[in-house]
């Protein structure tokens, strides 16, 4: 089957699906393995389920009577399609991408430009090469812009992202320590995000640039550039100051001040990238304003949470070093007394238990009243236990502390890598 029949049936599908866990009625289901999966074993499952068409790359499984077809490889055969897709496209699309941040700065564009347009946005975290094709195709002829995300732990995944979505705008957050088993390094990671630098050159498209950034101007140099920050030179003049008490600063433009609900001053650089998008795109500035202020974080992503007697900051989306420190050092700054609950990062590589070690230690630099350190890394470093220092080799050790204790501290931080599922600790403090 040839990309265009492929595009043909496409068209008469609502959605595509590669999980029979769920299946639109009137969806193309592309049959993908894994390590742990085969796809292909439920492509007629995914048929009786209400798909129109099944794609499958294992020939014994091909029953065109039951709208079943092969192709050499699904996986293959969805990026391909995706990108047939996007040049059927005719809106702008904006990419981003970075080390922290890239998901609250994509929530926050999508907010400002959906006061005036059909948004397309990539949900939750489908940012990766099965996820951006799933997302290229979820566009359909009422979006008028959409916001894509791209991750990536290794070089040249950026690269391959970027020549599937072709973006006309890109944007890259911040460069940071994350994934560094698979970058290599803290090169390797700015070389890896630079990659769609690399593409916005090429093909002469435009980048939005954070002007407080000195790296991110210098690697954008000979791009077509709009440029937003605390600089009077700036295509965008927004200014803010460094926050004192924790909280996100206020953001000022052209008088306008934005009051932004997040936590930490951390994000002001994200809600300026956001405010440039949307007056580039022609978005009121009451509405920018409104979009902003309007936005709250959820899904474990800086995410306030009021206890009866606790305000706990639940960031367990996801975590690096970089992340890490920031969030740390801002926490540092609110008022009240503090508790750390610190669960793993990963793909750190060699560099594991130094940055981990570097972590522990900030927390103690930082005077807080009480740090619970949790997971197999943090329990492997060299750093003993304390009056007010614990380390726990697994989350369900530290879940058995707080159960027994009687806690004190009105503020707590909770904040690790997706893997460690810290969000679960919430149901061991009295709400």
């Amino acid at each position: 089957m040839n990309i265009e029949q492929l595009y043909s049936l496409y068209l008469r599908c609502n959605m595509v699906s590669t999980d029979t866990r769920n299946i639109p009625m009137k969806s193309m289901f592309f049959a993908l393995k894994g390590a742990n999966f085969n796809g292909n074993q439920f492509a007629e499952e995914a048929i009786k389920a209400g798909a129109l068409f099944a794609i499958v790359d294992e020939k014994e499984y091909e029953n065109e009577s039951m709208d079943t077809y092969y192709v050499e490889d699904t996986l293959n055969a969805l990026q391909k399609l995706a990108m047939y897709h996007r040049l059927k496209l005719n809106i702008p699309i904006i990419a981003l991408t970075g080390s922290n941040g890239k998901t609250t700065t994509k929530e926050l564009m999508t907010n400002v430009l959906s006061k005036r347009y059909n948004v397309l946005a990539t949900e939750g975290n489908y940012n990766n090469h099965i996820g951006v094709p799933l997302t290229l195709l979820k566009i359909n002829p009422n979006h008028e812009i959409a916001v894509i995300e791209m991750g990536a732990n290794h070089l040249m995944e950026i690269d391959f992202l970027s020549n599937l979505i072709q973006p006309d705008f890109g944007y890259v957050t911040n460069f940071g320590k994350a994934h560094l088993e698979g970058f290599g390094g803290l090169e390797g990671v700015i070389k890896g995000k630079s990659e769609l630098y690399n593409y916005l050159r090429e093909n002469e498209k435009t980048v939005f640039v954070n002007s407080n950034d000195e790296k991110q101007v210098e690697l954008t140099e000979g791009i077509k550039r709009i440029c937003f920050g605390n600089n009077a030179e700036a295509d965008y003049p927004i200014f803010f100051s460094d926050s004192l008490s924790g909280k996100c600063p206020s953001i000022v433009y052209e008088q306008t001040h934005i009051e932004s609900p997040l936590i930490g001053e951390y994000n002001a650089s994200n809600v300026a990238a956001a405010i440039a998008v949307g007056l580039t795109f022609e978005v009121d500035l009451e509405q920018i304003k409104e979009a902003i202020e309007e936005y709250e974080a959820d899904n474990n992503r800086s995410q306030i949470i009021e206890l009866e007697n606790h305000k706990i900051i639940l960031d367990a989306y996801n975590a690096n070093p970089s992340s890490m420190e920031a969030a740390l050092t801002n926490f540092q700054k609110l008022e009240g007394s503090k508790m750390v609950i610190l669960g793993d990062m990963f793909e750190l590589g060699d560099n594991t238990l130094e940055e981990h070690l570097i972590i522990a230690k900030k927390t103690q630099e930082l005077g807080f009243d009480k740090i619970l350190l949790v997971g197999q890394n943090f329990h492997q470093i060299d750093l003993n236990d304390q009056n007010n220092l614990l380390k726990f080799a697994t989350r369900e050790e530290v879940e058995e502390y707080l159960d027994s204790q009687t806690i004190s501290e009105q503020t707590i931080l909770i904040k690790g890598s997706r893997g460690m599922q810290l969000e679960k600790l919430l149901n061991h403090f009295p709400s």
